[in-house]
């Protein structure tokens, strides 16, 4: 796995937890849910991922999208 499809996976797992958090627990899990798409959004445009340089560093291989 490299680090463009980690992140995805990530992302998407973050995604789905908090909006089952916020649909059962408290609504409040939905402003988690507004933070990763707002890092997706920003690293479509920066190319900057705190969690690829995570993935970097913890020797996954790059990808095309974070290198």
């Amino acid at each position: 796995m490299n680090i463009d499809r980690a992140v995805l996976a990530f992302a998407g797992t973050v995604i789905l937890v908090s909006l089952a958090l916020g649909n059962f627990v408290h609504a409040n899990w939905f402003f988690l849910t507004a933070f990763v798409g707002l890092n997706l959004l920003q690293s479509a445009f920066t190319g900057f991922c705190p969690l690829a340089i995570i993935l970097r560093k913890l020797g996954l291989r790059s990808g095309a999208a974070f290198g």
